[in-house]
């Protein structure tokens, strides 16, 4: 049996770029490669017990015989470094004894399917290069072929870079000079992953962000990287389905990962302050995501905020010409967010923060060792402080002051989000559903206040662009007719807030 983990870094890229890359000169090294076609067929029960519990089984045919292999899932996307169980075995059926001394087995057990069956199978000519890079020793490996299952096939193009010895920093360091002439975006899914997404649907699907589970017994370092880990995947799922078909949730969800991540970065800010890569990343991410802000905007306009007025005003034809404006604004807020994901500046910030996340000075530093509990407590109880403060006479306070309470408001549902594992038992839990309930209604509020602030900016958007004046004066009225329900907005915000400070924080 060979080692119990498996360190590798996964990579995408197109077809025509795959020759290209097999002809990069860090990996013509003079030594010898391997070049294979492999098969390989995936295992689960009717009820997909193991994929449920996180794990994979497959058996890979290869020119010397059959190979079973049990995989964990990864937590986040790129590096994958997990368990992994891998014997030979005498044939294309999984050998189920050999399985005792994985956690599959216990799965298996208690499983109330009828046992095994193949589930989808993979085929790809596999290249595989030794390579010497700073440090360590790494197994290169090129990939292409085709995931197969019984509701259609999905093309596979990847990279992996494999540790055999070393360190994971020089996985990303090779990564990020293939990257730097052979456009490669950091890998998101596994191969049975992708199986499983096409099967259920789910491939092209925008998706939420998961849940992240978090041991009581973390530290304030595992509770970041577990974070950070989750909101770099719910970012890379989400950008894939956007290139794909420019999908408006895709870019929504997008820009949710992007603010979870910079609201981790500052909910932690006191433990990364040693750290000084962490705020050039923060402040990167900000900057070069910027216009997805305008793009969404737009979205909530037409989606939201239009449908209403006409609702309101039926007969009102200049509403029809809005509409017709901002959808061809639409289109082109949406080629300059497709230019940024596609340019190297964008692919390689996704690399240096997947590195940093990974591998950054942050992991070694003393404050990483504290207990996550304890963490948790303090960053949720000083987000809720701001919050009580800030909010005070709600309805009173200019917009400014009210989209920095908002603000306040979306990194303590994060956190309340980020951290809630942490608090186990029944009375907590209802709790924290109470406490997130209370502080979901305060969003609302505030997130519709905004949508009217929206409204203005998607006016003053108009003048700039010259729109005819059919268009322009619909925007105007859509936003008059907007702030004439400010008032209850803005009373309704108060009492959300007033509230949210009587709820019992979950974490006392």
């Amino acid at each position: 049996m060979s080692g119990p983990r498996e360190i590798e870094l996964k990579l995408e890229a197109g077809l025509h770029d795959m020759a290209a890359l097999a002809e990069h000169p860090l990996l013509r090294t003079g030594e010898a490669q391997d070049t294979a076609v492999l098969s390989a067929t995936y295992f689960d029960t009717a009820d997909r017990d193991l994929a449920a519990a996180g794990l994979t089984l497959r058996v890979r045919r290869t020119p010397t015989g059959h190979v079973q292999t049990v995989k964990a899932a990864a937590a986040g996307a790129g590096l994958f470094d997990r368990p992994e169980w891998e014997w030979p075995v005498e044939g294309p059926e999984p050998d189920l004894a050999a399985l005792a001394a994985t956690p599959a087995a216990a799965i298996l057990a208690d499983a109330k399917g009828a046992g095994l069956h193949a589930v989808f199978a993979t085929v790809v000519e596999r290249t595989t290069r030794p390579v010497r890079y700073g440090e360590s020793r790494i197994s290169v490996t090129l990939d292409q072929g085709r995931v197969e299952t019984p509701d259609g096939d999905v093309p596979l193009c990847e990279v992996e870079l494999e540790l055999v010895e070393g360190r994971a920093a020089d996985l990303f360091g090779l990564a990020q000079a293939l990257a730097e002439t052979v456009p490669l975006r950091l890998g998101a899914l596994s191969k049975s992953e992708r199986a499983f997404a096409l099967l259920d649907g789910t491939l092209r699907r925008p998706s939420k962000a998961r849940a992240v589970r978090l041991e009581e017994t973390a530290t304030a370092g595992d509770a970041f990287l577990a974070i950070a880990q989750a909101c770099l995947r719910h970012l890379r799922r989400n950008e894939d389905v956007f290139l794909h078909g420019r999908d408006p949730e895709a870019l929504h969800q997008m820009r949710v990962a992007l603010r979870r991540l910079r609201s981790a970065f500052t909910l932690f800010k006191a433990m990364l302050a040693g750290d000084a890569t962490a705020q050039h990343l923060r402040a990167e991410i900000k900057r070069v995501s910027e216009p997805f802000g305008q793009a969404r905007n737009i979205d909530v306009f037409l989606s939201e905020t239009l449908p209403a007025e006409i609702a309101r005003r039926p007969d009102e034809a200049s509403l029809t010409a809005l509409r017709e404006t901002l959808e061809g604004e639409r289109l082109r807020a949406y080629d300059v967010v497709l230019s940024i994901l596609e340019a190297a500046e964008w692919r390689g910030l996704v690399l240096d923060l997947a590195a940093w996340i990974e591998t950054g000075p942050w992991r070694a530093q003393g404050a990483s060792a504290a207990p996550a509990r304890d963490v948790a407590a303090a960053i949720l109880e000083r987000a809720r402080r701001r919050i009580k403060k800030g909010g005070r006479h709600l309805d009173r306070l200019d917009a400014d002051a009210r989209h920095r309470v908002r603000i306040e408001a979306k990194k303590l549902r994060y956190g309340a989000e980020f951290f809630g594992s942490l608090y186990a038992g029944k009375k907590t839990a209802k709790r924290h559903k109470a406490f997130v309930a209370a502080l979901s209604d305060l969003q609302d509020h505030l997130g519709a206040l905004n949508d009217l602030a929206t409204a203005h900016g998607i006016v003053s958007g108009l003048l700039v662009t010259q729109a005819d004046g059919e268009a322009l004066f619909a925007a105007g009225l859509t936003a008059a007719d907007g702030d004439a329900g400010a008032g209850a907005l803005l009373e309704a915000a108060a009492e959300a807030h007033e509230a949210l400070i009587d709820v019992t924080p979950f974490w006392r």
